[in-house]
């Protein structure tokens, strides 16, 4: 129970450090490209489509050696590292290089982003995961201390931006120094047994998983809900701030409204294992697509900054939901020792095959169209999905009543 409790803390507080230093570096990136680099919509796609490719060709190396290798921290270790270099990176390497060409900007930095935190995310996510049932306790509830040090980041990212976005950037690598300490102090004990459940991966299995009719049906539900909510946020501050009297001003309240919804996410991060576990992993995966496709639609359709800050704030309710809906439909209907190839293929890997095909849609439709018409586009494409999804995602299976005592009368 004590080493659960300590297992519970020290990975949290992973967590908490990761999202912390992701936010401050990454939170504000699309009003970076745009106000500092000088990017137009179009071109700003083209970057999230790079970021998504690169991160698209680590995820399955990362599933395939996270669950060979099990509980051991060697990809925890090689995020770790890179991240204690982010703010050197943006400010010497990833924004000059944009401004001088930005296909050469975007292949640098599509390489350093995909690998530690656009693909670095899942494995962090299914290694916890996996941690979380071997220690016995919510997975969700440590997430949901990513999701606050998401929040404290982006508290004052708004405010620092304007100051000097250099700011943020500084602070991330502070940050990711304090991860790097707190991985040092995570050891895993693995048994033989797990190093021979690990070791037994191999990738006849993997081959095995997609002929599972079952397993597609999950990605196509990944490809037409999940990934649009990544391409609605992609460029969605810049709209934001578009609806202010200033850039600077909209930029400012930006970081307080997605300060305000990251730490509401935490709340329902700590509620979702609850509710998921009460009305089952198929019907949470359907209830977070309705709220994804009434939170982008209602987006195109409400007017001015209050209208679109609630829209924005459904996210609170939809996105912990979908996490956890995602991890306990995996782990029910699939072989567990494919964990993270499951989440990282079937979930990380399709949204960014997804990112990368809608982004620069997205950004053509942004410069065309403008914003509202385009997000009532996008609502309408994820609820078809949604509906069409009520029919072909496995049911949950059935839990096993348990035997009843034979009523033994005595004479």
């Amino acid at each position: 129970m004590r080493q659960s409790k300590s297992m519970y803390w020290k990975l949290s507080a992973y967590f908490f450090f990761f999202f912390f230093t992701w936010s401050a570096s990454y939170s504000l990136f699309s009003i970076w490209l745009g106000q500092e680099i000088s990017l137009n919509g179009t071109e700003t796609g083209i970057i999230f489509t790079v970021n998504a490719i690169f991160a698209l060709c680590m995820q399955p190396l990362y599933g395939y050696i996270s669950d060979k290798i099990g509980l051991k921290k060697h990809i925890l270790f090689l995020i770790s590292g890179l991240l204690l270099f982010v703010g050197p990176f943006y400010i010497f390497i990833y924004g000059p290089l944009l401004q001088y060409n930005v296909f050469l900007g975007a292949i640098v930095g599509g390489l350093y982003l995909g690998v530690a935190f656009l693909a670095g995310i899942g494995a962090i996510e299914s290694y916890v995961e996996k941690v979380s049932r071997k220690y016995d306790f919510e997975y969700g509830k440590s997430r949901m201390w990513g999701s606050l040090g998401w929040a404290a980041a982006t508290f004052f990212a708004g405010q620092l931006f304007n100051i000097n976005p250099n700011i943020n950037f500084w602070i991330a690598s502070v940050s990711a120094v304090v991860l790097f300490i707190i991985m040092m102090t995570i050891k895993v004990e693995m048994t033989e047994t797990e190093m021979e459940r690990a070791e037994s991966v191999n990738l006849k299995q993997v081959g095995m998983l997609f002929a599972d009719k079952h397993f597609w049906f999950f990605i196509f539900y990944v490809l037409g809900v999940t990934c649009i909510y990544n391409v609605y946020d992609q460029q969605f501050p810049i709209y934001f701030s578009s609806t202010f009297s200033t850039e600077a001003l909209g930029n400012q309240v930006y970081g307080y409204l997605n300060s305000f919804q990251v730490f509401l996410e935490a709340g329902m991060m700590f509620l979702a294992p609850f509710i998921v576990n009460k009305i089952g992993a198929k019907k949470g995966l359907i209830l977070a697509g309705f709220l994804m496709a009434f939170r982008i639609m209602g987006s195109g359709l409400v007017v001015g900054p209050y209208g679109i800050s609630a829209m924005k704030l459904i996210h609170a309710l939809e996105l912990p939901i979908m996490l956890i809906s995602v991890f306990k439909y995996l782990a029910a209907n699939f072989d567990t020792r494919l964990s993270s190839i499951l989440y990282l293929v079937g979930y990380q890997f399709t949204s960014q095959v997804g990112a990368s095909i809608f982004s620069p849609i997205a950004g053509m439709m942004y410069d065309s169209r403008g914003f509202a018409s385009t997000y009532v586009f996008m609502g309408l494409f994820v609820f078809a999905f949604t509906v069409i999804s009520i029919f072909t995602l496995k049911r949950d299976p059935k839990k096993l009543e348990p035997k009843a005592k034979p009523n033994i009368e005595t004479a």
